[in-house]
């Protein structure tokens, strides 16, 4: 590490799979939620490096399936042990190998690589997951909804204007807490990656 991390501090993202699309951010203090919207990794990366979090918990596929070596060759393997955790959990999610999964997909390896080189802890989660164990619903069921639940999960610092991409970056920084709280299980492969959800309270 080049530089001293904020221990209390952790890094929430929703991540867009295209740079044309935002990107939820929220840098969570505590209990206090920062949110914005990003787009280019260079921005990301750079809010990053100005906020030194102690982890960085991203909602986007980190790695791919044991036995593929990347997205553009055919291959019958598309699922992670992680994806096939969620389907035993009743979970829904789209597979990796889904149309726009590819790009966030990349995306997300990519900044994952780029951030653990950097030094920094960075983690895979899955808000729709954490909310569904979290009996919270997803943005679908309307974000004030699931605004007034983080809420109700002690999270300050949220407003009306908050979009569905930064309540998810909450949540995903919120699953971070847990995490280092001891408070999760993981899911999944360790060659692969492991997704981290936090238990049922």
């Amino acid at each position: 590490m080049l530089f001293e991390r904020k221990d209390m501090l952790i890094v929430g993202i929703d991540l867009a799979g295209s740079g044309k699309r935002a990107t939820g951010f929220c840098i969570l203090d505590g209990m206090m939620a920062n949110t914005c919207l990003l787009y280019s990794d260079e921005d990301i990366l750079e809010k990053i490096l100005q906020a030194k979090p102690r982890l960085i918990a991203i909602d986007a596929p980190l790695a791919l399936p044991k036995g593929r070596n990347s997205l553009e060759e055919k291959s019958r393997v598309h699922l992670r042990q992680c994806d096939r955790e969620l389907i035993k959990m009743k979970i829904k999610f789209f597979p990796i190998t889904l149309g726009p999964m590819r790009k966030l997909t990349e995306r997300g390896i990519k900044l994952r690589k780029i951030l653990e080189k950097m030094g920094f802890e960075v983690i895979e989660t899955y808000p729709g997951a954490a909310q569904d164990i979290l009996k919270m619903p997803r943005k679908k069921s309307g974000l004030s909804k699931l605004r007034e639940k983080l809420e109700g999960m002690g999270i300050k610092g949220l407003s009306n204007s908050m979009t569905g991409d930064e309540l998810d970056a909450v949540t995903c920084a919120l699953v971070g807490k847990f995490y280092l709280d001891g408070n999760y299980f993981a899911v999944g492969d360790p060659s692969e990656v492991l997704m981290i959800l936090p238990k049922p309270i």
